[in-house]
């Protein structure tokens, strides 16, 4: 996505325009334009210099991102730094002040004098026409000094695409303007004497009128950019933590450099109480690193000599020396910055409502306005309350509140998101994450740790632990099997001491280990593999299938001949997945475990964590069929860490990563979890529904201020009730309106989405109503009635599997199912007894 800078927009109806040009560009494939950043994505083959023409040719600015740096990664820091400043607030806080200086004074003649009869001095006091030059003297003070609304205003009416600069200087304009015409009808009846004329044009003065609305509406606009401001705290908190410079060994001397100018694969040192650079790996030292600017997680975590560091986190306790394996904008914090970035520059599908609204909204107003003024008229009322009835139309009407209700609460929403570890790449993703009906669960790395530990230590009549571990330590000290590094991580915990290497080793893959220690055989593996070498008794058996059915995988040890015992190793479930599961099903959505493993450890594992369902045996090009088998049940998310996941996490509704996994999960997904726990995926749907809530509560009182305002303003209800509205309190109603849209999206930043206390509780039925699905095998090679019946049967025994319709004559078997069962396990139960699967559908 090529990214932009635009200028000169003020509320949605610009942003509109801009979207609107730059999408009829040939090759731009899509096009979305921030208010509330002011920047610009756009996708496609277009030229950066065809798409800043077409911003140009609608009447606004624009400038490709980076484009002034001397490369890369220096033009992103200076777009950064750009963000960072708030160009807005100083700009128009130095034109309200200077506008007061004129409005004050220009109030206490127009009003205080007029109605309340505050002093003058006689000689001005009694001179009208001097007091109409004075008013209009100052109110063109303050034109001048708030003239961009005039410029932008009507150069946007010159290009046919009016904002809310236009209704502004269409409203501040007319009141001055007829204002003008009857100072000089009161010049003329001064002339002739006519001193009741004088006084009647007198009170036809709407001057203060318009210098009001422009003094108001600024009010407006700077409380409006001082809370946009705050909305992108996060991001700017975020920016503000890169590291500004680092200490790099050069020629073996420690030298003090710019972050710019770290390269990949040199070695810099971090002291105590430093940040750390750029991302790396520690190759000397250990110490406690807070990495809560990344993870949002307060306590220190230990490094050591092997361990990754990440750019901006804080070195607690020890000195360090790291290699530097990713900078620039290859860093964590990089990537963090420019995801939130991305995300504010898309637009969540419920912003296109505004949108459509927004791109008709202000020439419906003008038109508003004009038939208010000439339906006054024609009711028999003077041209001064003609005019004022319209030119309170126009200064009421709010396009902004409308623009402002989405990408404030997204923005808002996200900064919450990376605050807390929660990273959503797009609006899309933050809206659609709420709306999520079923989730998908990786087991491995995901619900459970994905490092294999041991569990449990079973040692025979007459063997101590210490014994059985050291015996098994020895044994496996030498093999690559992931179970054993369970063992090894295990003796290293318990302080084992390395002893005599294991002779005449050998791994017989699939079973287990042998080899001699000091002159006695050892052996190591399956049931099945020791039983070839000593006598397992029933006890022990019966031990060892009681740790299978907890999801255990129980390793037998043999010394000599004798056993010595059962050591078991599995993957344990992390802390928090049970409660992250419960919490998912309290908010009504349907938990689903997806495994390669056996049914037998995968049922194990199911149960402990406390998930609705359970799909094993799915291989991994097979998890990406089972998520789009869910997701004609309802919208799934799925959540995985590994390379096998990708394709699932694309092909599910939102992919969630979590951010201990790999690159290739992680690119492929919509949301990361950079903490890498389960906890954190209830906590991101909560705060989707926040965020999608917020600005459903937005857009209501921006459509509800002016469905409830304009009909005000026009009078149309002074018939009845006799109310109202003077165009000054119009323009202060404007004014307020976005501030008020900001501040509610603001509301976000004190919500708690860790919190379960407020989820939707769903009462879990007894006896869910059973879904019935079908599918349909190919299969070569049943010959007769027999072929039919091993078939059926083979089918018949999966759990899930209601019937199975088998014909050899057709060569298939209908399959009908009260739950989804992966193609994979269908397909490998057939050929399993030696037919062949041609296709399953």
């Amino acid at each position: 996505m090529e990214q932009f800078n635009v200028t000169g927009m003020s509320c949605a109806a610009c942003s509109a325009r801009v979207e609107k040009a730059v999408s009829k560009v040939p090759g731009v494939t899509s096009c979305s334009v921030s208010l509330l950043t002011n920047s610009m994505g756009v996708e496609g083959t277009a030229a950066p210099s065809e798409i800043i023409a077409a911003v140009e040719e609608a009447g606004y600015g624009a400038s490709e991102k980076g484009a002034a740096g001397s490369g890369a990664s220096s033009a992103a820091a200076a777009d950064r730094e750009e963000f960072l400043k708030d160009h807005d607030t100083p700009v128009l806080k130095r034109r309200l002040i200077w506008s007061l200086c004129f409005l004050i004074p220009l109030m206490y003649v127009s009003m205080g004098h007029m109605m309340w009869e505050w002093p003058l001095p006689e000689i001005f006091a009694r001179n009208h026409v001097a007091q109409g030059l004075y008013q209009l003297l100052f109110t063109t003070a303050v034109m001048v000094i708030i003239q961009k609304f005039f410029i932008s205003g009507f150069r946007s009416l010159w290009h046919r695409a009016p904002n809310m600069d236009t209704l502004v200087a269409l409203g501040a304009g007319a009141s001055y303007g007829y204002s003008l015409y009857t100072l000089f009808a009161m010049t003329g009846a001064q002339m002739r004497g006519d001193m009741a004329g004088v006084m009647t044009y007198m009170h036809e003065f709407y001057f203060e009128s318009a210098a009001m609305i422009l003094t108001l509406i600024t009010v407006g606009k700077m409380l409006e950019a001082r809370s946009k401001g705050r909305t992108t705290d996060a991001l700017k908190g975020l920016m503000k933590l890169a590291p500004k410079t680092a200490t790099v060994l050069r020629d073996g001397v420690e030298t003090e450099v710019s972050v710019d100018q770290v390269r990949k694969g040199d070695i810099f040192v971090v002291r105590p109480g430093e940040n750390i650079p750029v991302d790396g790996i520690i190759l000397e030292g250990s110490s406690a690193v807070n990495e809560s600017a990344l993870t949002g997680e307060s306590i220190p975590v230990d490094k050591n000599a092997g361990d990754t560091v990440s750019a901006a986190t804080l070195n607690h306790s020890g000195f360090i020396k790291c290699e530097a394996t990713r900078v620039g904008e290859d860093t964590t914090l990089s990537q963090i910055i420019q995801m939130v970035s991305d995300a504010a520059a898309t637009k969540a599908p419920i912003a296109k409502v505004a949108d459509r609204v927004s791109g008709i909204f202000v020439p419906t107003v003008i038109g508003i306005a004009a038939l208010t003024i000439l339906i006054w008229l024609i009711a028999g009322q003077d041209a001064g309350t003609a005019l004022a009835r319209g030119i309170s139309v126009l200064v009421i009407s709010c396009p902004c509140a409308l623009g402002l209700a989405t990408p404030v609460a997204i923005m808002v929403g996200n900064g919450m998101g990376a605050k807390n570890g929660i990273m959503f790449k797009t609006a899309v993703s933050l809206e659609e994450t709420g709306k999520t009906q079923i989730v998908a669960l990786d087991k491995t790395g995901t619900i459970t740790s994905g490092e294999p530990e041991v569990t449990d230590m079973i040692p025979a009549a007459g063997v101590s632990e210490e014994e059985l571990l050291s015996m098994a330590y020895a044994l496996e000290k030498k093999s690559e099997h992931p179970l054993a590094r369970a063992i090894l991580a295990r003796a290293q915990e318990d302080g084992l001491q390395e002893g005599a290497e294991v002779a005449d080793f050998t791994a017989v893959p699939g079973n287990g280990l042998t080899g001699t220690l000091e002159g006695d055989a050892l052996c190591g593996g399956n049931l099945k593999f020791i039983r070839q070498h000593a006598e397992v008794s029933d006890l022990l058996k019966k031990q060892a299938e009681k740790l299978s059915e907890e999801g255990k995988t129980p390793l037998f040890f043999s010394r000599n001949g004798m056993l010595t015992g059962i050591i078991a190793v599995a993957d344990v479930i992390k802390e928090d997945s049970p409660q992250a599961v419960r919490e998912l099903q309290n908010m009504g959505i349907h938990v689903v475990m997806l495994t390669g493993d056996n049914e037998r450890t995968a049922k194990a594992i199911g149960r402990q964590a406390g998930v609705d369902e359970v799909i094993a045996g799915v291989l991994p090009e097979g998890k990406e069929s089972v998520i789009r088998a869910l997701s004609r049940k309802g919208k799934v998310a799925m959540v995985g860490d590994g390379i096998n996941d990708a394709p699932a996490l694309t092909r599910a509704d939102i992919g969630i990563a979590i951010g201990a996994g790999t690159d290739i999960a992680i690119d492929a997904a919509d949301v990361v979890l950079m903490k890498s726990r389960l906890s954190d995926v209830p906590a991101a749907i909560r705060l989707s529904r926040a965020t999608l809530r917020n600005i459903h509560q937005n857009l209501f009182w921006a459509f509800i201020y002016n469905v409830i305002g304009i009909p005000l303003a026009a009078g149309v209800w002074y018939p009845l009730l006799g109310w109202k509205l003077n165009p000054m309190f119009g323009a202060a109603a404007m004014s307020l309106s976005s501030f008020c849209v900001v501040t509610n999206a603001l509301r976000l930043n004190f919500f708690n989405m860790r919190d379960a206390k407020k989820d939707k509780k769903i009462k879990q039925k007894e006896k869910q109503e059973e879904q019935t699905m079908e599918k349909t095998m190919k299969i070569e090679g049943m010959m007769c009635g027999h072929c039919e019946a091993t078939v059926k049967k083979s089918l018949e025994a999966l759990e899930g599997v209601d019937a199975a319709d088998v014909s050899h004559e057709k060569g298939t078997a209908v399959v009908t199912m009260n739950q989804e069962i992966a193609d994979d396990v269908l397909k490998k139960t057939v050929e399993d007894k030696d037919y062949k699967v041609l296709e399953i559908k």
